[in-house]
């Protein structure tokens, strides 16, 4: 029997939310094993996300049928057409956790307040049932929290994350005689990170969701992660890259010296080259060193055009 994998939750009372990027390298990862196990095909194959109707869960739906019928919608989103979620509540630390077997029943424990709150019910289990898909595919990282980031990536790269995202929010609350703010979110990247990765997918296929969020923080949370995701175009020796940056580069590339993303090997006399990330799922790409040059991923089959 597999070790119970679960989403974590933060809310007020139970630390302060990080926010920020420290996570970035893993996430980079996760992108380049999604497209390295699935290839750039099997990625594109969820292009389109799952839409906010089809998870909205009403309070006056029976919570257990709901709750199965919001867990068929990610098992089908995902193409597992085989994975059969058996749901239950109960309290606990984590917001979810999913037992991982052999299947095709798949154990999955929500925590409790789900109950009564069902706005994030979705969120949950895109989470919980992406570690199923993941332990299908034998994708996985090494560490729990490691781990625990690819399946939140893989969520909102592959269409079914965003709402973990948009559990994040800062509410109201009475607590005493007091009026306070309580922050809750889901999921380990942080909120901007979440942001990063749905930003990612929208730059690769077109597919914005910020009109869906419901959150006004998860919403200024994408557009952070927007903005580092569009700055991936921009640093050298992509032929995008700010004139500040281009100006550095051609101080490294006299001096045979890496950069922030790029770094050379060779000589002049023997031929220089230099590597650096692909932008879409950053995979190291390594290129002559002689101007302008049009580059295609091996990986994810991104036309790029650079100047080296």
């Amino acid at each position: 029997m597999a070790e119970p994998a679960g989403s974590g939750a933060q809310a007020a009372g139970g630390g302060p939310i990080v926010h920020g990027f420290p996570h970035i390298d893993t996430v980079r990862a996760a992108l380049t094993a999604l497209y390295r196990r699935l290839s750039a095909d099997g990625v594109a194959r969820f292009a389109a996300s799952v839409r906010p109707e089809l998870v909205d869960f009403p309070a006056g739906e029976d919570l257990y049928l709901g709750a199965q019928r919001v867990a068929r919608v990610m098992v089908q989103h995902l193409r597992l057409p085989d994975a059969r979620m058996v749901i239950g509540f109960r309290d606990m630390v984590h917001a979810g956790n999913v037992e991982l077997a052999a299947g095709p029943e798949y154990f999955v424990e929500l925590h409790s307040r789900f109950r009564t709150d069902r706005r994030d019910v979705g969120a949950a289990l895109a989470h919980e049932v992406m570690h199923v898909y993941l332990h299908r595919l034998g994708l996985e990282f090494p560490g729990t929290r490691a781990n625990e980031i690819l399946t939140d990536t893989a969520a909102a790269y592959l269409g079914s994350g965003w709402l973990l995202l948009d559990a994040y929010r800062e509410e109201a609350a009475i607590r005493g005689e007091r009026l306070t703010m309580s922050a809750y979110k889901l999921g380990y990247l942080t909120p901007e990170e979440f942001g990063y990765v749905l930003a990612k997918r929208a730059l690769a296929f077109g597919d914005d969701i910020e009109p869906w969020f419901r959150s006004a923080q998860a919403r200024d949370a994408y557009r952070a992660g927007l903005e580092r995701a569009r700055l991936d175009l921009r640093v050298p020796p992509l032929a995008d890259a700010g004139w500040a940056a281009r100006r550095r580069y051609a101080r490294d590339r006299r001096a045979t010296a890496s950069g922030p993303h790029y770094a050379f090997d060779g000589s002049p006399e023997r031929g220089l080259r230099v590597s650096f990330p692909c932008p879409v799922c950053f995979q190291r790409l390594r290129l002559p060193v002689r101007g302008r040059v049009r580059a295609r991923c091996g990986v994810c089959f991104t036309t790029l055009e650079c100047d080296t």
